[in-house]
């Protein structure tokens, strides 16, 4: 098949897990024996509206965007609104009824409803929507958006023309499922597509520097977190859990990434004193598996507001580097039933900062407890998102299989 990926963030340039997650499903569609061409913004003024190039075999359209990353929030607001226009005014003179078999769209962001409508229009093909995060609905239990506020409706338009264009929509657990559908009155089609990685872990090269000799941190225990520090992630969970782990002089904490929380991590390190952690704004995707290569334990929160079930990609990148999770979820959250039943990790919930320390406590005295739940992370990683599996599922859908 020939297919069109549309994304909103894509690399070499981004840092984030969607884009990462998108370039190894290109890969392994590639690897399948299929076309595939991917529809990504690209936000330098300097350069033309349309750019085509090449990354690892995939065929990449850049078309020119304002900024939608780590800017105020009315001027990414507008900048979304307009991702549909620009992408197909860059491409449609390159898209003709043979262009494409199917399109595949990530959301966030919620603003490809309409080019993913001309492209199937133009090309008579079907779609399939990657659903990874209730927007709005997020930002409403989170207290960032009024319901029923004008900019609530506003979004809420946008939203739901992103699901229509979709043939099937796939949301990440069944808890996930359950709630889209109760929303939404079962009006579109859905399924459960997991995240994915690829399944080779990543080892360091001789040549590269030590991250802990860089850091002065050589004999810690090193607690990573890595990606976007945001009101999502409720980052001051994380930070109450360092501090109440600074009673062990080996555990340190590592924070890496951009968002609207970086000031309060730093905030908090400089108000608590927390000599046992370090903050580092985005790397690249080569350097962030660098990291991954020398950490103990891979971190995450979600925000106890969540009423989504949400699985955070990074998690992926530490079953793949066989790491221990240590986190918190939003209650009745699948996510801790997945990992703490397969011993892949140790789930609590946001709010119960005493289980939390105790599982930190736990991972931290006892080497072979890390080793072993690493070990079952990343079985669970083959049995449930192995990359290979979620490429046919896809294909399999777009094909009406």
């Amino acid at each position: 098949m020939k297919l069109a990926l549309i994304i909103d963030d894509y690399l070499p340039h981004s840092t984030r897990v969607g884009a990462k997650m998108m370039h190894e499903l290109a890969l392994e569609l590639i690897g399948q024996g299929h076309e595939v061409t991917v529809v990504t913004p690209h936000f330098d003024e300097g350069e033309p509206s349309f750019i085509e190039d090449k990354l690892e075999g995939v065929i990449v359209w850049r078309f020119r965007s304002g900024q939608i990353k780590d800017v105020p929030k009315v001027k990414r607001a507008i900048n979304e609104t307009l991702l549909s226009h620009r992408a197909w005014s860059a491409i449609q003179s390159k898209v003709d009824k043979d262009s494409f078999d199917g399109v595949v769209y990530y959301s966030p962001s919620i603003f490809f409803g309409s080019l993913v409508s001309r492209i199937k229009k133009r090309c008579q093909c079907k779609s399939y929507l990657v659903l990874r995060d209730f927007f709005p609905q997020w930002a409403i239990d989170s207290g960032l958006m009024k319901e029923g506020s004008l900019i609530e409706r506003y979004f809420r338009f946008f939203e739901s023309a992103s699901y229509r264009q979709a043939d099937t929509i796939g949301v990440m657990s069944e808890k996930n499922l359950e709630i889209f559908n109760s929303n939404t009155d079962s009006q579109y089609p859905t399924t459960i597509l997991r995240n994915w990685a690829n399944l080779s872990a990543h080892y360091l090269s001789n040549k590269k520097v030590s991250l802990r000799e860089r850091l002065g941190i050589n004999d810690k225990v090193i607690y990573f977190y890595g990606g976007n520090i945001g009101h999502a992630q409720d980052m001051a969970n994380l930070m109450r859990l360092a501090k109440a782990m600074k009673c062990f002089d080996d555990a340190h904490f590592l924070f890496v990434g951009q968002g609207d929380e970086v000031k309060l991590v730093n905030d908090l390190i400089e108000e608590w004193d927390l000599t046992n952690c370090s903050y580092l704004p985005s790397v690249s995707q080569a350097e962030f598996k660098d990291i991954l290569a020398q950490v103990d334990v891979g971190l995450f929160s979600l925000s106890a507001q969540h009423t989504a079930h949400n699985f955070p990609g990074k998690l992926l990148g530490y079953m793949v580097q066989s790491l221990p999770i240590l986190g918190s979820v939003n209650k009745g959250n699948d996510l801790l039933e997945l990992v703490n039943n397969n011993q892949a990790g140790l789930i609590s919930v946001n709010g119960e900062d005493e289980v939390f320390f105790e599982n930190a406590s736990k991972l931290q005295s006892d080497v072979k407890l890390r080793r072993s739940i690493g070990t079952s992370g990343y079985k669970l990683l083959e049995k449930e998102f192995a990359v290979g599996n979620i490429a046919s599922s896809i294909v399999n859908s777009l094909k009406g299989e």
